[in-house]
């Protein structure tokens, strides 16, 4: 078969260089130890968040909805009372009754 080619990555590594190659598992190693660090704290942060929601949030909730409703309701007495909508609902229920 004839002898293998040697490459200059070969020769690199073994001038010395291949201690570079051998710190990147040991670095992906650390970055990985320090991300799940950081996840683990990150889910620990979300789970208190999430455990016990804010109490007073439907309270507020509550008379947001009623302050609106309240406003709706006006709104509907306002527009019921002018003369304009009395006279299409007075109109349309004669035309109802006359036929």
């Amino acid at each position: 078969m004839g002898t293998p080619m040697v490459t200059t990555t070969d020769a690199a590594l073994a001038a010395g260089c291949g201690d570079r190659a051998g710190g990147f598992p040991k670095r992906l190693s650390a970055m990985l130890g320090a991300a799940r660090g950081r996840i683990t704290l990150l889910d620990a942060r979300i789970r208190t968040m999430m455990a016990e929601p804010e109490r007073g949030a439907a309270t507020a909730e509550y008379a947001v909805v009623l302050v609106a409703a309240t406003g709706f309701a006006g709104l509907l007495v306002a527009l019921l009372k002018s003369d304009a909508v009395r006279g299409l609902l007075t109109n349309i229920v004669r035309q109802a009754l006359n036929t």
